[in-house]
């Protein structure tokens, strides 16, 4: 496997890390629950983790958009899905607007 696709494979595992983290923490009530606050601790911490190893065959500002785009975009659309959170023309304009932004910056990149 080419360090590219690997670098790829690595930030998407920490995208979907982020994300969870962020699920765990709707849960951790504060910090005070310790299962998903253990969780949004170890999440969080290979999220980053991932990104840093990531981030070696990667451009950092290529990367750190990516992780940042995607994570935002689904755990929006997360909220909406699991969680009843506001659906309307404009939030799904502007998830659209992330995940094109995050397209155009891979595609500059090359």
């Amino acid at each position: 496997m080419n360090s590219q696709l690997f670098a790829w494979l690595v930030l998407a595992a920490s995208v979907l890390a982020e994300v969870l983290g962020t699920l765990a923490l709707r849960h951790a009530d504060g910090f005070t629950k310790p299962f998903p606050s253990t969780a949004v601790v170890l999440c969080y911490g290979a999220a980053i983790w991932l990104m840093s190893i990531s981030i070696k065959h990667l451009e950092m500002g290529l990367t750190y958009a990516v992780w940042a785009g995607s994570g935002t975009a689904l755990t929006a659309a997360l909220g909406i899905v699991w969680f009843g959170e506001s659906f309307s023309a404009l939030r799904m304009a502007g998830l659209g607007c992330i995940v094109l932004g995050v397209i155009a910056l891979n595609l500059s990149s090359h």
